[in-house]
């Protein structure tokens, strides 16, 4: 067989192998940035999802996140617990049933100071039902799940 057949194989080998051996994030990230690029301390301030912006942008918890300006940043780089969606940005209801799923910024909601994310509304309908049920089984699954793929 021809020698380039061989470095191509080679390459797709050595992807694999790495993509299966890499650490899954516990952050939710969209094409590299923490919840899909939203600002999460805009959460807290404007209440609503406002998208950051590359020129203010932290890396924190193997993921790029991206704020709307030097304020908001200076909030998260401050206290990044404080601002960060619990799960790592998560479906809360998925998390409560001991698994994780993606999520869409406008599911988002403010609970005792700290940022929520559904699947979908549909989902964040049922979640909202018993949201403290939910928090509470989600809080005892995450530690063994925050990094699992």
């Amino acid at each position: 067989m021809n020698t380039q057949y061989f470095k191509i194989l080679s390459i797709l080998i050595l992807t694999w192998l790495i993509s299966c051996n890499s650490s899954t994030s516990e952050i939710y990230q969209v094409n590299n940035y923490a919840i899909d690029g939203y600002d999460v301390v805009a959460f807290h301030t404007h209440q609503k999802p406002i998208k950051g912006n590359k020129e203010f942008s932290f890396h924190w918890k193997d993921a790029n996140w991206l704020f709307v300006n030097q304020t908001n940043l200076d909030k998260f780089i401050k206290e990044p617990e404080r601002y960060a969606p619990q799960y790592g940005g998560y479906c809360a209801y998925g998390m409560s049933q001991g698994y994780k799923a993606s999520t869409e910024a406008d599911t988002w909601t403010i609970l005792d100071h700290k940022l929520y994310f559904n699947y979908n509304q549909d989902v964040k309908k049922k979640w909202s039902l018993d949201q403290e049920g939910y928090i509470e089984k989600a809080d005892d699954y995450w530690p063994n799940i925050k990094l699992s793929k």
